[in-house]
């Protein structure tokens, strides 16, 4: 690899902001500043809060709404009936 080049590639903690859950991982997000750190385990890591994780988000946790399927042709039609 040339030097300089490539972003610096290091151990990031990524929090989710709903439930609050904190994940470690590797990322190129090591090499900017960020302002906030947090302590896992005795060891401190860069920390980037998240929206939506595998932990928050609907699929995953199994409260996904599901859209109601019936009756969207008729309404269609009764909508646009007339205007043929």
């Amino acid at each position: 690899m040339k030097k300089d080049l490539h972003p610096t590639y290091g151990p990031v903690a990524f929090r989710d902001r709903s439930t609050g859950r904190i994940t470690v991982t590797r990322s190129t997000l090591a090499g900017r500043p960020l302002d906030a750190v947090v302590e896992v385990d005795g060891t401190t890591y860069p920390v980037v809060d998240v929206d939506i994780t595998s932990d928050s988000h609907p699929f995953w946790t199994g409260t996904a709404r599901t859209l109601d399927n019936e009756g969207r042709v008729e309404k269609f039609r009764r909508r646009y009936e007339g205007r043929a």
